[in-house]
């Protein structure tokens, strides 16, 4: 099992960055494929070239666990396509056991985020046995052809219905694996997205769903990643707005929001377990994001919305040079001011939307 994100006595000697944010949680893309279209995302067929090794992902989280990473995303695309996902996480378990007092730092979760079409039930079982701690599977409606149009399957309600009956089995699937939503192991994200197109009118039936499943619903605002999901404000549903219309079904009370933590809580009335909602737009939480992404072929972003990251493969080829490798990734973050979201909501929109690297490439 996990042991809890350290707080060491020298936590004042890790690095932070220029708005006193320490590092605290890395997000590893393993593949920009993936095997749905959702129109939020799009992604791409191929991967870029140049990707890493399963040796080079495990000296990246190695790095940034010395420099105060405690909790480990495995994300994509759809991280269950990468063929070496076991491998990876049974070659990051030395660096679970380590005590949590190890002056090297040690990792304290493995969480996976995957759309839980490719979840069977040996595979869910596979993946707990290696180590992993915590699945978040995704699913934007309960309508087939929403869920059909959510995804961008071509088939409509038909291939709708299939997916569907996938992602509601692989919930089981974890489930069965041990992996128990009571204790926050396993959960389900939903995109919403408003107005035409959108799928809105899926919010009530996803919440039913979760509460009958007795998982943990996480309701996340339509964001601007990317440049190809035709993104506007207009299609956002703002976080307080899906909350109250879900209240107004199920009443609700306020949890709150773990420090760095990216979701808002709040507990059903009668006992149907929680809702949660990732408010990135119209509620941002740049104050204490404590994450840094690194994409499938080694480039570092240090914000969701960024444009540009820090290629970190000269540190990894031709040779491993593990010291400049972890000054690299100290630097990036000692200067990093990132805080694209409260600017965004600060500011009038004016003129075009500054480019930003794709959904795809940074997991989410």
């Amino acid at each position: 099992m996990a042991t809890l994100p350290r707080e060491p006595a020298s936590r004042d000697l890790l690095p932070r960055d220029l708005l006193h944010r320490p590092l605290g949680v890395l997000r590893l893309s393993l593949t920009a494929r993936c095997n749905l279209a959702c129109t939020y995302c799009c992604p791409d067929s191929a991967d870029p070239p140049g990707l890493l090794n399963l040796a080079e992902r495990r000296q990246l989280v190695e790095c940034a666990v010395g420099l105060g990473v405690h909790t480990l995303r495995l994300t994509g695309g759809e991280p269950l396509l990468y063929p070496q996902l076991d491998a990876l996480l049974e070659a990051l378990a030395p660096l679970r056991q380590r005590a949590p007092s190890d002056p090297r730092g040690a990792l304290g979760c493995l969480a996976l985020t995957s759309n839980g079409a490719l979840l069977s039930a040996a595979r869910a079982r596979a993946l707990r046995a290696a180590g992993l701690d915590r699945i978040t599977l995704s699913l934007d409606a309960v309508a087939p052809a929403s869920v059909a149009r959510m995804a961008g399957l071509q088939g409509g309600a038909a291939a709708g219905e299939a997916l569907l009956a996938k992602v509601l089995a692989a919930l089981e699937h974890a489930r069965a694996a041990g992996f128990d939503p009571e204790r926050g192991q396993l959960k389900l994200n939903a995109v919403i997205q408003a107005g035409p197109g959108g799928n809105a009118d899926q919010l009530l039936p996803l919440a039913a769903l979760a509460r009958e499943r007795g998982v943990e619903l996480r309701l996340i605002e339509f964001m601007d990643v990317g440049n190809r999901n035709g993104w506007n404000a207009a299609a956002v549903w703002p976080a307080a707005a899906m909350v109250g219309c879900v209240d107004a079904q199920w009443p609700l009370e306020p949890v709150g929001r773990d420090p760095h933590g990216t979701a808002i809580r709040w507990r059903y009335r009668d006992g149907g377990g929680y809702l949660a909602v990732v408010a990135s737009i119209s509620a941002p939480f740049c104050g204490d994001c404590n994450r840094l992404r690194i994409t499938a072929d080694g480039v570092a972003y240090r914000c969701l919305f960024a444009a540009t990251g820090s290629d970190l493969k000269p540190w990894l080829r031709p040779s491993l040079d593990a010291t400049g490798l972890t000054a690299a990734m100290a630097q990036l973050w000692q200067t990093r001011q990132d805080r694209y979201s409260e600017e965004r909501s600060s500011q009038p929109a004016t003129g075009p939307a500054a480019p930003h690297a794709e959904m795809a490439y940074l997991g989410g």
